[in-house]
C-alpha cells in the first residue's frame, strides 16, 4: 500500500444496528420527508413475517404504504419496472427495501428511475448520467451478505443480454440502513451459509485488489476476522450472538468494498448466475478459493493474513504464514457450512467456459484484480472450478503484496 498517495473514505449512510431497531424505520423515513413508502421485498420475507414489524413502524410514523413483494433471486429489468409502477401508482415519495440484495438492488434501481427518468440500461456503467438524489431511502437488510445497504451499487439483469447491468453511484447509497439482527433469525441455514461466504467474498476481494486503502482495510479484516469465528454456529444453529456478529461482518464488507470494488471473483460470478441460475452468495463462495490461489503470486501476503484472521482464535486450528493457509481456511469453512465445491455441481459446463469468461473480461473489477489477467486465465480458473481443480501445495513466490 502507499500511503504516500491521497485516500478518500465515504460512508454517508446513518446505520442504527440492535435488536428491536426494525420499529424506528417509519420515524427514519419520516425524519427524511418521506409520507408514502414503496415497501420493495419479496414473498419470502412476508412468508416469514418479517414485513410485519416494518409495516407497523411506519404506520405509527403515519407514513403509509404500498408493499411490492414481487422481487425474485438476480431481480430483472421486468422486475424494476413493475416496482416503478407500484412507486408511482402509490403515489411515492419514499423507499423501503426490506430484505436481501435483491430488493435492496431493485430499491436503488427504482429511486434512479422516478427521480431522474428513463430507463434503467441508460445507466449502466454511467455514474455521471444520475444527475438527481433519489428519494428518501431506507434499507433494512433481512440477510447477512450482501452488505447493499451501505453501498453505491446496484446489480439488475438484463434477461435478453444473459448479463448483470452494475450500476454505481454515490447518489444511490442508501440514506438509512436499519440492522435488527432479530430480523437474522429465522434464516434457513442454507441461506446463512450462502449469504455469509458472500460476505466474506466481499471482505477479502476488498482487501486483496489493486485499490486497497488503509481505512477500507480496517473494515474488511474485522468483517473476515468476524465471519471466521461466527459463520459456523450461525449456520449450525443460528444462535443470537451469531447472528448478530455476521450482521455485523455484512454491513463491514460493504462498507470496505464500497471504497475500493472488488475482484474477478465477482466478474466471473455475475455470468455464471446469468447463465445457470446459481444463487449469488454460493456461485461466489464455489469461485472464491481458485481465483485466491490465482492471485496468490500477487497478494500473497494478504491472502496469509487472512488466514489468520479466519482461524486465529480458534487453536484448534493449524496456522502458518502462508497463502495456502489463507485458501486452505477458506476451503474449510465453505465446505463445513455446506457450499457445493465445484461449479460442476451447479450445472456449469464446458460450453459455458467462454461465454462466461468473455463477459467476465467486460467487469470493471478486471483492472483492479492483484493479477493481471486474459481471457484465456479466466477460462482455465473457471476449468478448474467446475473440475475441482486445485493448484499443488508448492511455495508460492509472491513478487508483491
Amino acid at each position: 500500500m502507499d500511503l504516500t498517495r491521497q485516500y478518500v473514505f465515504h460512508a454517508p449512510t446513518r446505520v442504527l444496528f440492535g435488536s428491536g431497531s426494525v420499529q424506528a424505520t417509519g420515524r427514519e423515513v419520516a425524519a427524511l420527508g418521506g409520507t408514502a413508502a414503496l415497501v420493495v421485498t419479496d414473498r419470502g420475507v412476508v412468508n416469514a413475517g418479517l414485513l410485519d414489524g416494518v409495516k407497523a413502524s411506519l404506520a405509527a410514523a403515519d407514513v403509509s404504504a404500498t408493499a411490492f413483494d414481487a422481487v425474485e433471486p438476480n431481480p430483472s429489468i421486468g422486475t424494476v419496472n413493475a416496482a416503478l409502477a407500484a412507486y408511482q401508482s402509490g403515489g411515492c415519495n419514499a423507499i423501503v427495501a426490506v430484505g436481501g440484495g435483491s430488493p435492496m438492488d431493485v430499491a436503488k434501481a427504482v429511486g434512479i428511475l422516478a427521480s431522474n427518468g428513463g430507463a434503467i440500461t441508460d445507466y449502466e456503467g454511467k455514474p455521471d448520467a444520475i444527475r438527481n438524489d433519489l428519494p428518501p431511502f431506507v434499507c433494512v437488510p433481512t440477510t447477512c451478505g450482501t452488505g447493499s445497504e451501505v453501498t453505491p451499487f446496484a446489480v439488475i439483469t438484463d434477461q435478453d443480454r444473459h448479463w448483470k447491468m452494475s450500476i454505481a453511484s454515490p447518489r444511490e447509497v442508501p440514506r438509512v440502513a436499519i440492522i435488527d439482527p432479530d430480523l437474522f433469525l429465522k434464516m434457513p441455514a442454507s441461506l446463512i451459509a450462502a449469504t455469509g461466504m458472500d460476505a466474506l467474498t466481499h471482505a477479502i476481494e476488498s482487501y486483496t485488489n489493486q485499490d486497497v486503502q488503509p481505512f477500507a482495510d480496517a473494515f474488511d479484516i474485522h468483517a473476515i476476522r468476524l465471519i471466521g469465528n461466527y459463520l459456523r454456529p450461525a449456520v449450525a444453529n443460528g444462535n443470537r450472538e451469531a447472528m448478530a456478529h455476521m450482521a455485523v461482518a455484512a454491513t463491514m464488507a460493504g462498507m470496505g468494498f464500497s471504497q475500493n470494488r472488488l475482484g474477478i471473483v465477482h466478474a466471473i460470478s455475475h455470468p455464471v448466475t446469468s447463465y445457470v441460475g446459481t444463487p449469488h452468495g454460493v456461485a461466489n463462495a464455489i469461485l472464491l478459493p481458485y481465483v485466491m490461489e490465482f492471485n496468490a503470486i500477487g497478494a500473497g501476503s494478504r491472502i496469509a493474513e487472512i488466514g489468520k484472521a479466519l482461524t486465529g482464535d480458534h487453536p484448534q486450528m493449524a496456522w502458518n504464514p502462508s497463502p495456502q493457509a489463507g485458501i486452505q481456511a477458506v476451503r474449510a469453512l465453505s465446505r463445513d457450512v455446506g457450499i457445493p465445491e465445484t461449479l460442476g455441481e451447479v450445472g456449469v459446463t464446458e460450453e459455458h467456459v467462454a461465454a462466461i469468461a468473455a463477459d467476465a473480461m467486460k467487469s470493471g473489477n478486471i483492472r483492479i484484480n492483484p493479477r493481471r489477467v486474459t481471457q484465456h486465465e479466466i477460462e482455465q480458473v473457471i476449468r478448474n472450478a467446475i473440475n475441482g481443480a486445485h493448484a499443488d501445495q508448492r511455495p508460492i513466490r509472491q513478487v508483491n503484496g
